[in-house]
């Protein structure tokens, strides 16, 4: 296949001409937005409310393990029934929990925010692997690389937004404001979804689904067959399970952001430094996803070959960067070392995903991005909750993030043995 490279004008095409992206691009940006917004909400009040970091590794962990443990469910269903429907569903959903957030304001009422967060979660978990399958619908081919690059970048960029300008908006009108606006995010993107109009392959022919399938798990054994007989798409269901890996930034950068690297200034009090602070650093990860994906999208295009050594250079790129951000001794070091790791974390995502969207049949991607999302959020959640137990037992963030640098050099490994082994059979 020719490396078909990614040039901007493919992209605004793309958003110009392509009515059903564009509406779901859309819904991406309300509501990512609002997600970073909320994120870093919940992470301060936590901070501000328990004083450990072991609470934010555990808001991590129900952000993100539920999604795998729904995971075989979620595959299913969105294999069964209208993925558009699915989506909207799950917004709509989340849009009554996160509304939720706002009785959570002292410390007797602190722990409403575990429960909300799981149930948001599992939204997330239907709603996820529905918008990944659903593109090789609503896109040509060629143009996959494409959609999957500037979806990638605009949560890039919509992280950088969200976490700075979130920072900010908590500072000056407080965090009831920061959850009524997700809350608001989730209705828009339902309704921006609503009026997408396509064709849903997989629900031909197939009569209505009935709660009881959900006992049968044919359909998940079924898929589970059929990622493992492909050697190529075995490999590649693992990859972002390798970049999950860096799941601990989740907890390392909010506490280098407020213990290490507070941004101070006139009139802001020492938690709203430290506030800015995270901001400012998790911003910097919001930069480096942006433009991982940007320009190598231009190098792998739809190639096959490129892509896969994409992900290893993404790997050992990661492995430097938070290698080195656990000896910066200042801030821009420290953010230009965020910058280089998510630079190579965001590249895998994108190449891995474009990669298992043109490998898998259409009555198998739900599964297939089910089973892709659960393995990653599953290290996600391990590695976030191992970076708060280890701070809080005398770990310092600058060690858990040389840790998680060394880490990543166990997925570098494991996917160029994998290379190997398909260089041989292809």
């Amino acid at each position: 296949m020719d490396a078909n490279p990614v040039t901007l004008g493919a992209y605004w095409r793309l958003v110009r001409d392509n009515r059903n992206f564009r509406r779901i691009w859309a819904a991406q940006v309300v509501s990512e937005i609002g997600d970073w917004f909320y994120s870093l909400a919940i992470y301060s009040l936590l901070l501000e409310l328990t004083g450990r970091a072991e609470a934010v590794g555990i808001a991590v962990v129900l952000q993100v393990l539920p999604q795998t443990l729904v995971g075989p469910a979620a595959g299913v269903i969105n294999d069964r029934v209208s993925r558009k429907r699915v989506m909207i569903a799950a917004d709509l959903a989340r849009m009554v929990i996160v509304a939720g957030m706002l009785l959570a304001r002292s410390q007797s009422t602190v722990w409403l925010v575990y429960p909300l967060l799981l149930l948001e979660t599992v939204g997330a978990a239907f709603f996820e692997p529905a918008r990944s399958a659903v593109l090789p619908n609503i896109t040509p081919a060629g143009a996959l690389i494409a959609a999957n690059t500037l979806s990638s970048t605009t949560w890039s960029l919509n992280l950088a937004i969200g976490a700075t300008l979130g920072g900010v908006v908590a500072a000056v009108l407080g965090r009831d404001a920061v959850f009524a606006l997700n809350t608001l995010s989730f209705l828009a993107s339902a309704v921006l979804i609503a009026g997408m109009r396509f064709e849903e392959p997989h629900t031909r022919g197939k009569a209505p689904f009935r709660a009881r399938e959900l006992a049968d798990f044919t359909p998940f054994l079924e898929g589970l067959r059929y990622i493992r007989r492909d050697p190529s798409l075995f490999a590649t269901v693992f990859v972002k399970a390798g970049v999950g890996l860096m799941g601990s930034n989740n907890v390392i950068l909010p506490i280098l952001g407020q213990r290490e690297f507070a941004v101070h200034a006139a009139g802001i009090d020492a938690g709203r430094a430290g506030m800015l602070g995270m901001s400012v650093l998790m911003g910097s990860r919001g930069v480096g996803a942006l433009l991982g994906p940007l320009m190598a999208a231009r190098w792998g295009g739809s190639n096959r070959r490129r892509l896969r050594l994409g992900i290893l250079a993404g790997f050992l790129l990661a492995a430097i960067g938070y290698v080195s951000l656990g000896e910066a001794p200042r801030l821009w070091l420290a953010c230009l070392a965020v910058v280089l790791s998510h630079m190579g974390g965001s590249t895998n995502w994108v190449f891995s995903t474009t990669l298992l969207q043109l490998d898998t049949e259409d009555r198998f991607r739900g599964r297939v991005f089910s089973a892709d999302l659960g393995l990653c959020l599953l290290t996600i959640s391990a590695s976030s909750y191992a970076a708060g137990l280890a701070i809080d037992h005398g770990t310092t963030a600058r060690v858990a993030s040389i840790w998680t640098g060394i880490g990543m050099l166990l997925p570098a490994l494991g996917w160029g043995l994998a290379l190997r082994a398909l260089r041989f059979r292809e």
